[in-house]
């Protein structure tokens, strides 16, 4: 085989079809299976031909100074749990022998075989070591992923996830030149059992915003919840074609997340370099302007961040634009149309419909009277520049005043600050746009990879869910982008599985360090046209497995 079970690097066979098609001429093969070209098969096959998987191993904070089970098994291991949405240890055997992550890492790490008890075709290992009683059919235990979770210093993750995984990015230039991030802080919400550790009791709105107890005390639907708070930094670029996770902080729900981000920030550069985050967007709790104007002087970040109404900026601002003293541009608002009057909408539609509503006023005796299309919406945007209104701030603002005039004609202004000198008004309104995607990021995670469905309460497993899950993600988005599919990098993961299914199934032939498909007729032919010579020992091979397959497991588990 390509690496012997002991080694601690990747089982990797690299796949090339025409060396195994000479090969099988000749006789020669290791092994053979029929599967599917499942997207998580290449998936792993991707990250372990890169060396992500090996970097990721060797950086890993582990918990233990022996590894009888190499440090990429297991990393392989947790993210193949979080591809399928999966965070409860004892699925991990059902995920294995269902996934791809076995056919990605060929019968070194397992083969399928039938079970002798229940007859089900299950797997066959290896493994790593020779400690086991029964036969394995796991590439590793279940509970050593539990245990390698539980006692890995939930600190030292984040800082793995933070620092290496990042740097791991950067190698693989997968991070944007242009260096947008966006920072955000979101709640993740447990049962209200105090032994979840390091978890707070706070106070929520029935729309699952924080209040105070003065705040509650004139509503209706008001009630404590238990949660922890996660702050993260997202990667984007201007088109929002991919989202990188590049930066993770879990703390208790009562934390302010405002220093925590902005000690992310800081960590990021002392690690990363300056020049690799340029631009930062976040929402108006991060208003720090102390904070914002070192961002801008020591880091080299500009920020844009909108500012809060009670803000003496604010105020000013918009007393500029309501005295006729700002230039607005208009901004067209893409959703800004009535859905009754598309804009593509067929001229011969349109007449059907009005001979439709002329008959039916016909038949109630009423005139025709056309309905007026509703005036729409108009969005504006302008710009004040050398503003040094926020006294905190040791540096001068641009505001970004955003006019908005409903179909009413009721017009309303919020207010964009940038650090950047140059930036036009509606150039920095789109750019703000792109805020939406940490929080639609954060809206998929929890409804659909089950982020905050915890299944422990030690506070090491709820940071290694979570840590893991943003991991698999962010690898999940490199993956189709080097596949060229970023048209899927927008979509949630059951999505992305659904229009990534299986193909076509083949068969996948082993031999040496080579791995090759074949469409099963393909297949078939080459097989029927063997040399005579050849055709013998593939009959002698493919009897010897057939019998290893058969006999694989003499003393499993109980089914």
């Amino acid at each position: 085989m390509a690496e012997s079970k002991r080694s601690a690097g990747v089982m990797l066979y690299e796949r090339n079809d025409e060396e195994v098609r000479k090969a099988l001429r000749r006789g020669e093969f290791d092994y053979l299976e029929a599967a599917g070209e499942v997207h998580e098969a290449e998936f792993f096959r991707a990250i372990g031909d890169r060396k992500i998987l090996n970097k990721l191993a060797a950086s890993y904070p582990s918990p233990r100074k022996k590894h009888e089970v190499p440090l990429w098994v297991y990393i392989a291991g947790s993210i193949s749990m979080r591809f399928h949405g999966e965070h409860h240890y004892n699925a991990f055997p059902l995920l294995v022998r269902a996934g791809g992550m076995i056919e990605a890492f060929g019968p070194s790490m397992g083969r399928k075989t039938e079970h002798p008890v229940s007859g089900d075709i299950t797997l066959h290992c290896e493994g790593f070591n020779d400690k086991n009683r029964y036969d394995r059919q796991t590439p590793c235990d279940a509970d050593y992923l539990r245990k390698m979770g539980r006692d890995t210093d939930a600190e030292l993750l984040q800082r793995w996830f933070n620092v290496d995984v990042v740097r791991i990015l950067r190698q693989h230039h997968a991070l944007d030149d242009e260096g947008i991030f966006i920072g955000d802080g979101t709640y993740l919400f447990v049962p209200d059992n105090p032994k979840y550790e390091g978890s707070s009791l706070l106070l929520f709105d029935q729309d699952g915003h924080l209040i105070s107890e003065q705040e509650a005390s004139g509503q209706r639907g008001c009630t404590q919840r238990r949660c922890y708070k996660m702050v993260s930094l997202l990667h984007t670029n201007r088109a929002g074609e991919f989202f990188f996770y590049a930066g993770v902080r879990v703390v208790a729900g009562a934390d302010n997340e405002c220093p925590i981000l902005w000690e992310m920030v800081e960590d990021f550069v002392e690690h990363h370099g300056t020049g690799v985050m340029k631009r930062l967007i976040l929402d108006r709790g991060f208003v720090d302007g102390a904070a914002i104007g070192r961002a801008k002087q020591e880091w080299g970040i500009d920020v844009l961040i909108p500012a809060r109404r009670n803000m003496q900026i604010y105020t000013d601002v918009v007393g500029l634009a309501e005295g006729a003293m700002v230039d607005f541009e208009s901004y067209e608002v893409p959703e800004a149309r009535d859905p009754r009057h598309p804009a593509n909408r067929p001229e011969s539609i349109r007449k059907r419909e009005e001979a439709r509503q002329r008959t039916l006023a016909a038949r109630k005796g009423v005139p025709y009277v056309p309905k007026p299309i509703p005036r729409l919406p108009r969005s504006e945007a302008g710009c004040v520049r050398e503003l040094e209104t926020l006294t905190t701030c040791p540096v001068p603002l641009t505001a970004i005043i955003n006019r908005e005039t409903n179909s009413e004609g009721k017009v309303n202004y919020w207010v964009l600050l940038d650090t950047c000198e140059d930036t036009a008004p509606v150039q920095g309104r789109e750019l703000y746009a792109l805020r939406t995607a940490i929080e639609e990021r954060h809206r998929q995670l929890k409804g659909f990879s089950d982020l905050q469905e915890f299944t422990s309460r030690a506070f090491s497993l709820v940071v290694n869910q979570i840590v893991f899950t943003l991991l698999t993600y962010t690898l999940t988005q490199w993956f189709l982008v080097r596949i060229k599919r970023k048209d899927l990098t927008a979509r949630t993961r059951k999505r992305v599985e659904q229009l990534l299914q299986p193909r076509r199934t083949v068969i996948v032939l082993y031999w040496r360090n080579y791995v090759g498909y074949f469409d099963p007729l393909a297949y078939q032919e080459l097989v029927l046209t063997l040399p005579e010579k050849a055709r013998i020992k593939v009959l002698r091979k493919t009897r010897r497995l057939r019998r290893s397959i058969a006999e694989g497991l003499k003393n499993p588990r109980p089914p």
